[in-house]
């Protein structure tokens, strides 16, 4: 697996939690006190364009990963709880990195071994 799969997720993660907690402030604003229902809309309509992509990302990483599916359910439905994905994105991080290593130190065994047969 490459860092840039854990990296697009990483970003995604941040981005989908810092957008659903502006999208429940507005939500606070608008049913609370009346205000803000056209941003609140703009919100929402932008939180759910980045939740799909969020959505994109997670998968392949846990396809990548070979999380077993009640784990890449958990991971997926981060994106929609507030502060959840604050919570979530440094363990999968944690879980992840050994298996970016591993994967770079297999290439280069393999580069090396490719260049000792020429």
């Amino acid at each position: 697996m490459k860092q840039s799969v854990l990296t697009r997720y990483r970003v995604m993660a941040y981005v989908t939690a810092v957008m659903l907690l502006v999208l429940s402030t507005c939500m606070v604003f608008k049913y609370g006190f009346g205000k803000g229902e056209d941003i609140t809309f703009v919100v929402s309509q932008a939180h759910g364009l980045l939740y799909m992509i969020y959505l994109v990302f997670a998968f392949d990483l846990g396809q990548k990963a070979r999380w077993p599916f009640g784990k890449l359910l958990w991971i997926l439905v981060s994106g929609s709880i507030p502060f959840a994905a604050f919570f979530v994105e440094p363990k999968v991080v944690a879980e992840v990195k050994p298996l970016i290593a591993a994967d770079e130190d297999e290439d280069a065994q393999d580069a090396s071994t490719s260049l000792s047969k020429v």
